[in-house]
């Protein structure tokens, strides 16, 4: 039962982990220990998400709650409703980009404050294990709400385009089918995988994995579209293509999208701390106060309040807005995007290319045993730089920085080196990666 619950969210393979009895658990579990009255529970196309909405209801009922059914959406389209309906909570039922036969739960307080492992998950965990809820007198009830013309109005105020741009989209079969459902005709869509298939007949939802995105850059090219954009399973996150058919680095998109967000005045801006220098740089010369972050969405979008900041871009290709109770909003990224293709009045590539002034590794991923003596003489051998340890080990020097860090979830130290020039950059990997692993 503890392998559900991760640091994130609650995930595993169904039935085998996360079965009828475990979500009704949980659902109990979640009203005990949040005491909310009123929750959105939203789910993805796995044909296993109704039957566990239908388990984690029942258990939020029988402990007197609401259940606000917003049925099929995406993971963003359930905050806008946590904060839009002024819910207690919300939980999307769905395990992202994972295959097919996993599932689980995305658990937030009210206005999409996520609970995570350290806020709430792993207590949940226990209230669950020892089924230690109190007995509830009065059951509460189950609602039904389409919340989709209310995000639909929501995304197309921000839109400034004064033409429709081709757009290729790879839904993945999944529910970025949802996200853009109500703005697509603000652009020419070129759709590929556009029916909702829990299977994943065509590829892994995942557009970290580069090898998902040959399509959509083949197809990019052939229909001679302004741009792509490729969503994963619960459309939280997005990939994006220039109209040559290249992958924008999801670092860079972050300084691509902080241009149009700051040509409305200067405003704070958080960047994960794997992110390129040409990120920083890029805001603050557009009029932003640039901040770096931790890894992870809990952490960001809790100082993304704690700063007051409108934007965040993380190297996993989250995108968080303020407008959307601080969380995830990949229909306004892809918005934004356009907004700033219009302005500039060049293509894609053309605006991203200034950007793509440094040399970089890419997230390395080492298994390590023993993390604490690699850390420690990593420490040692580069005090000299400007060290740090925001999220694992980060030091910086004049031409090159890198940053270390430990899995959340596996025996994984996890690096990524950056350069002014190339020959730098793999000098630097090769020797950091001697010392991580022998």
């Amino acid at each position: 039962m503890s392998g559900i619950f991760k640091a994130y969210d609650i995930r595993g393979v169904y039935p085998v982990d996360l079965d009828a009895a475990m979500a009704e658990a949980i659902g109990r579990a979640y009203i005990e220990f949040t005491g909310a009255k009123k929750v959105v529970v939203g789910r993805d196309m796995r044909p296993h998400s109704e039957p566990l909405f239908q388990a984690l209801a029942k258990g939020m009922v029988a402990q007197g709650a609401e259940v606000i059914d917003i049925g099929m959406c995406s993971t963003p389209q359930s905050y806008f409703a946590n904060g839009t309906l002024k819910a207690d909570g919300s939980v999307m039922i769905t395990a992202s980009h994972n295959p097919g036969e996993w599932n689980g739960f995305k658990l937030c307080r009210a206005n999409a404050v996520p609970i995570s492992g350290s806020t709430g998950i792993m207590d949940i965990q226990k209230i669950v294990e020892n089924r230690s809820w109190k007995e509830c007198g009065k059951p509460g009830r189950i609602t039904t709400y389409d919340i989709r013309p209310e995000y639909a109005a929501f995304l197309r105020r921000f839109a400034k385009m004064d033409r429709k741009l081709k757009v290729v989209v790879d839904y993945a079969n999944a529910m970025g089918l949802y996200e853009i459902g109500g703005i697509t005709d603000l652009f020419d869509i070129v759709p590929l995988y556009d029916t909702l298939d829990g299977t994943f007949p065509n590829h892994e939802a995942n557009p970290l994995h580069l090898a998902t995105l040959d399509a959509i850059r083949a197809k990019v090219v052939e229909a001679g579209a302004d741009f792509g954009a490729a969503f994963d399973g619960d459309a939280d996150r997005c990939g994006f293509i220039d109209d040559k058919g290249e992958i924008i680095p999801m670092d860079l998109f972050t300084a691509l999208i902080a241009q149009d967000i700051l040509s409305d005045g200067p405003a704070t801006i958080l960047y994960d701390l794997r992110s390129s220098r040409a990120v920083p740089e890029c805001i603050r010369a557009n009029g932003g106060k640039a901040i770096q972050s931790r890894v992870g969405h809990a952490f960001i979008k809790a100082q993304m309040r704690e700063n007051d900041a409108v934007f965040a871009g993380e190297l996993s290709g989250h995108y968080y807005f303020k407008e959307n109770f601080t969380a995830e909003c990949q229909g306004l990224a892809l918005i934004k995007l356009a907004n700033l293709v219009c302005k500039k009045g060049k293509p894609v590539s053309e605006l991203v290319a200034p950007l793509r002034k440094y040399f970089s590794s890419g997230e390395i991923n080492s298994t390590v045993a023993d993390v604490k003596p690699v850390l420690d003489a990593i420490r040692k051998k580069y005090a000299d730089g400007n060290m740090y340890e925001l999220d694992g080990i980060s030091s910086e020097y004049p031409n090159w920085w890198f940053n270390v860090r430990s899995s959340n979830t596996e025996p994984l130290l996890r690096l990524i080196v950056e350069a002014d020039s190339e020959a730098l950059m793999e000098e630097k990997r090769d020797e950091l990666l001697k010392l991580i692993r022998g």
